[in-house]
């Protein structure tokens, strides 16, 4: 879902998710703004409190759109209808916050140094980075059992592509449990997302999965194999089981170079007890991660983070990389 409680010094100003905005017009998603949203309770005092929750933090109900299936992202932030129509883009004038409460004003880099000590935001990852930058990613997973406490809590898992150098934006494939700003419940579903074109934070529909479901997530570019630095890619969340995907389509790069993978992301809010976890040991990713040429990569440096060092409650967290198998562990 991208997000949030990573060290300044090491993102260099992560994730410039500069404050988004949803323009949920009728012509474009037929969908007014979720109205089932409840706030999660271990939200940072200040947020306000009409603020949701997105894989990037918390935004103004105004700053998140969704992009319907048949629909193009253009990369001035314009969404082009299946029969030409070209929206305005969307502007935001809302600041966004981190999840331990940090305000980020509109086009301004976002700081993820400050760590609370309850589990509010990126808890733990899995990634690598490289000189040059990456031409595509393909990460399965099969989907855990729901949690056996209901707390109210909202958990992302999801593999993602960034630019170490330049961070602005994330695009990923996301497998949600809980209820978050686009929907949802105590179920597992899927979306694909891309923060932050001109500010704005982009969803693809949401897609029901069941446990033990084959899921695949991919990032994929939209130019010639080969093609350095593509400017839009294909963002797939996918359950092979059913047969089903949801795709955010030709969305931009937005200048970014994708220079910096994340085979595997526990991001994660609310969380109360151990309990409110999956009721297995860990979420493991099968990653496929291709160098910018278009070759494989056999043996990737994966590195595992914990971004929350002093997490409450204390579960039973860490990463394990066992070649192209990373797990985030709870």
């Amino acid at each position: 879902m991208t997000s949030i409680q990573r060290s300044h010094n090491f993102f260099g100003a992560c994730l410039a998710v500069a404050g988004m905005l949803l323009l949920v017009s009728a012509a474009l998603s037929g969908q007014a703004a979720p109205s089932h949203f409840s706030p999660i309770m271990d939200r940072a005092a200040t947020i306000p409190a009409d603020y949701v929750i997105t894989p990037f933090g918390y935004f103004h109900p105004s700053c998140v759109q969704i992009v319907q299936d048949g629909y193009t992202l253009l990369s001035d932030g314009r969404v082009q209808h299946p029969d030409g129509i070209i929206d305005a883009a969307p502007i935001c004038f809302y600041p966004h916050f981190s999840s331990s409460g940090l305000m980020i004003p509109v086009n301004a880099g976002e700081l993820r140094g400050i760590h609370a000590p309850t589990i509010s935001g990126w808890l733990e990852s899995v990634s690598v980075t490289t000189s040059s930058s990456y031409e595509k990613i393909y990460a399965n997973w099969k989907v855990p059992p729901a949690p056996t406490t209901n707390d109210g809590q909202l958990l992302y898992f999801f593999p993602g592509f960034e630019d170490i150098d330049n961070v602005i934006s994330i695009v990923q494939p996301v497998m949600q449990w809980g209820v978050g700003y686009a929907g949802g419940g105590a179920y597992w579903l899927l979306s694909s997302w891309n923060c932050c074109i001109s500010g704005m934070t982009w969803y693809s529909p949401l897609l029901d999965v069941n446990v033990g479901d084959m899921i695949r997530g991919s990032i994929v570019p939209t130019c010639a194999p080969g093609t350095i630095n593509c400017p839009t890619w294909n963002i797939i969340s996918a359950d092979v089981t059913a047969g089903t995907k949801t795709t955010l389509a030709k969305t931009s790069a937005d200048g970014q170079v994708w220079n910096w993978a994340f085979g595997a992301v526990s991001e994660d809010y609310g969380v109360m007890k151990c309990t409110d976890f999956p009721a297995n040991y860990g979420l493991t990713f099968s990653v496929q991660l291709y160098d910018q040429t278009g070759t494989l990569i056999t043996a990737p440096a994966w590195q595992g983070t914990q971004w929350i060092t002093n997490p409450n409650p204390k579960c039973s967290f860490g990463t394990k990389i066992s070649g192209n198998r990373e797990t985030v562990n709870y």
